[in-house]
């Protein structure tokens, strides 16, 4: 990418649930391509997500970006919400509890940053779409405003030669808010697992991490060893951040 401004990103998150959006938050961080203009959090409890961030950002030395909390629930309120009960985990301690969100909704924020920037922000939605469709049902300008909606989500063939049996989790919990968000005529460049399964971090790429030395390097290696595929079976897929790195350097992966 051609040296000049860095590309301003929101990052709507469910963090904690999959250790890949850690990791994603991790690479915009540490990318001086990208700048993170503020993180939206999604589905389930939006305010343990967003103590998550508020942690990691704390142990990157980050205090100017905001963090809110968004929708809750699907956008019809029609399936039950996924919770895999190890969010958090090994990241906040009972001070933690003190980390508080900014008080504008996710959804008003995302409208708000793309109005007052038109053509500059890039919205990146590694969660399920609910508070993306939401801002689009506000605001009918918001299309025309975004620069551009990256998405981690959705299959297309399935990965590889492997039929998938069964929908993509993002897509899946909440398919009303992507019906609205794939028509929205907004530009949208869709990372599927077509891709994403193919990217996977293993003991010797969190040992790359840790070796960064800070606390925030252990925190995010801490998290990724922790997440229990990886624990299991020693590898996980870093679905998220494939899609961030797509806004870094275009060309990773073919379009």
């Amino acid at each position: 990418m051609p040296s000049h401004e860095p590309t301003q990103i929101i990052l709507d998150t469910d963090i904690g649930t999959d250790v890949d959006d850690a990791v994603a938050l991790a690479l915009i961080l540490c990318s001086p391509e990208l700048e993170l203009a503020g993180v939206t959090c999604v589905y389930g409890d939006v305010t343990l997500r967003a103590r998550m961030v508020l942690k990691l950002l704390a142990l990157r030395g980050v205090s100017n970006v905001p963090v809110m909390t968004g929708a809750r629930q699907p956008l019809l309120g029609l399936r039950p919400v996924y919770w895999a009960g190890h969010e958090g985990k090994g990241l906040l301690e009972p001070e933690d509890e003190a980390l508080e969100p900014a008080p504008e909704h996710a959804v008003d924020f995302i409208v708000r940053k793309a109005l007052e920037a038109p053509g500059r922000i890039h919205l990146v939605a590694i969660g399920p779409l609910t508070n993306v469709a939401l801002a689009f049902l506000r605001e009918p300008r918001l299309a025309q405003a975004l620069a551009h909606l990256t998405i981690m989500g959705g299959s297309v063939r399935g990965p590889g030669a492997f039929h998938l049996p069964y929908a993509e989790h993002n897509i899946r919990c909440d398919p009303e808010a992507a019906h609205v968000v794939f028509s929205s005529g907004v530009p949208i460049t869709m990372v599927p697992l077509d891709v994403t399964t193919q990217v996977t971090i293993r003991p010797e790429g969190v040992a790359r991490i840790r070796a960064g030395g800070t606390a925030f390097h252990e925190a995010i290696a801490r998290q990724v060893e922790l997440y229990p595929p990886f624990a299991a079976r020693g590898y996980t897929h870093m679905h998220d951040p494939l899609a961030v790195a797509t806004l870094i350097e275009r060309d990773i992966v073919r379009l």
